[in-house]
């Protein structure tokens, strides 16, 4: 999820709205402190689960690679030996 201050969200609010109409989720800040939220609307069941196709892609856009070594380190992160 993006961040966007409410100045820069007023200047641009034509393209926040493209952006969430593709499925992201904008939160508005004001002195950096976050006071509202721009997400897609949910007009359906097939439209739900699009629009939450359309968040899990966009937050895979926003993580890492991870190896598989990597992921199994972090399952037994914590375990006893």
């Amino acid at each position: 999820m993006d961040e966007v201050g409410a100045f820069e969200a007023k200047t641009h609010l034509p393209k926040l709205l493209d952006r969430v109409e593709r499925g992201e989720s904008v939160t508005i800040t004001r002195h950096g402190r976050p006071v509202a939220q721009l997400v897609p609307c949910v007009r359906g069941g097939g439209d739900r689960a699009l629009a939450a196709v359309r968040r899990i892609a966009a937050l895979r856009k926003q993580l890492t690679k991870i190896t598989l070594d990597e992921l199994l380190a972090l399952k037994h992160e914590g375990h006893r030996h």
